[in-house]
Order: C-alpha cells, then structure tokens, then sequence
C-alpha cells in the first residue's frame, strides 16, 4: 500500500509542476520556464469558468439525484426486505457495474435518441426524449453512479440498531418523524460518504459527455483534448487541478460529518 501512496502522490506533484511550465506557441514543444500563465488562462477566460461552474453543478445535481433515489432503495433492503431479497437485491445493484461503461453509455444514446425508447415512453404523454445535451448527461451520469451511492447508504442504514426505530414508535413518533428524527441524522454520513463517489466520479467524468453530451463539454474532456489534439500538456495539467482542488475541499468538509468512517 505505502507504494502506491507513493506513485498516486508522485504523479499528482508531476501534475503540479507541469501545470507551471508552457507551450511553445511554433513549436508546440513544452517548455519548462516557471510561469502561472495557464492559471492565468483558467482564471481570465470565459469559457474555462463557465465549464468549470458547469462540471461543478452536474457532479452537484447528479449526486443529490442520486441521494434521492438511493435512499430509499437503501431504507428498504435495510430494513424491510428479508436476508433472502437484501442479497438478491445487492446482486441486483452490483450487477450493472460487471457491464462495461461504454456498452452503458451507448446503450443510454440509443435510447435518448429520436425514436429510441424514451422517445417512444414519453410519447403517449405528450412529452420527448431529452436527447443528447445536458439533461441526458445529467440522466446518464446518475444512473452511471448510483451503485455507488446505494451501497454506503445500505452499509449505514444497516448498522443502524433496530431498537431505535421500536423505541421512537413506542414513544408515539409516526413513521415520517422516526424518518426525519432518527433514521436521517444518523444516516447522513452514510450518504455524505456516498456522495465522494458521485460528485468525484461525475466531475471526472470525460466519456459520457462525448456521448451523450452534445456540444457541452466537462473538465475532464478539456484535459482529454488538450492531452490529445491540442497537445498542451501544461493547460491540460493546470485544468486538472481544478477537480484535484475540489475534492481535497471536498474530502475536508465531508471528514467533519464522519463520513470517511463509513467507507
């Protein structure tokens, strides 16, 4: 383990100092003069700020999404279902990540494209598949992680002591407020340490958004296509500090609700 402590926290000092060197502008050549300039250009230039807001609120929106739809998905296998169906159940919400996350996203473009089967769902409705663009990347992504966020939140639920809940109904608590009295306090670092893999995972994201994303791009595809056919590694360096920053803050915040026990 301490070895690849080591690697991980070596590969992201190269990351930082390559974030300070530049670009030659003829030869495309990188060159290792000390500068901010790419920092600079994260900083003064619309587009970098606006993709920078527009990755933070996605990773933002496809969490919270995600919390709300695993909790009670987690509430139920916790503590309704039998031992026999909260096995059958945790098979179930393993199963999709033995499937490749390609095979996932493209599966979700056939079925938001035009005459695809959320176009063909939402039709008796009056409605229409939300095609390619934010609203499908939002969709993708969710589904993508909500493995991620059911399973800690089933692993809080589950310690959760039973005794509690008899006791708050022995008390003449109704079951909404043994929900919001007890059962949420208590499961809120559970979901907390669920949301790390959501928010992180949806910010790093650069695959789905090219799928699915239409012309919107994320930072990861901004480090992708400045690795790739830009060839700027310096930028490329420099954006990817940008998620690197987030979740260090995010990490920080989330260590205050306990959250980092519950992994």
């Amino acid at each position: 383990m301490l070895w690849l402590g080591v690697a991980y926290l070596g590969a992201l000092a190269a990351l930082f100092l390559t974030a300070f060197w530049g670009q030659n502008s003829f030869t495309g050549e990188v060159e290792r003069v000390w500068n901010v300039d790419n920092f600079r250009t994260l900083v003064t230039v619309d587009v970098y700020r606006t993709i920078t807001l527009r990755t933070l609120g996605i990773a933002a929106l496809v969490t919270v999404l995600d919390a709300v739809i695993a909790f009670p998905v987690a509430l139920y296998m916790a503590k309704v279902a039998s031992p026999r169906a909260q096995r059958l159940l945790v098979i179930a919400v393993l199963m999709p990540l033995w499937a490749s996350y390609l095979v996932k996203a493209y599966a979700w473009r056939s079925m938001l494209g035009h005459g695809g089967l959320v176009s063909w769902l939402a039709r008796p409705f009056g409605l229409d598949t939300p095609g390619y663009g934010l609203a499908g990347l939002i969709i993708v992504l969710a589904y993508l992680w909500l493995p991620y966020m059911i399973l800690p939140v089933y692993a809080g639920l589950e310690r959760l002591p039973d005794s509690l809940l008899e006791a708050s109904a022995d008390l003449g608590a109704r079951n909404v407020s043994t929900l919001a009295r007890v059962v949420l306090p208590m499961a809120m670092p559970a979901v907390v340490a669920g949301s790390i893999f959501t928010f992180s995972l949806s910010m790093g994201d650069y695959i789905a958004v090219k799928i699915v994303g239409g012309a919107n791009q994320m930072l990861g595809n901004v480090v992708y296509d400045n690795v790739g056919a830009a060839n700027n590694l310096p930028l490329a360096a420099a954006v990817a500090t940008v998620p690197v920053v987030v979740m260090l803050g995010y990490l920080a915040a989330a260590r205050r609700t306990g959250a980092l026990e519950q992994l």
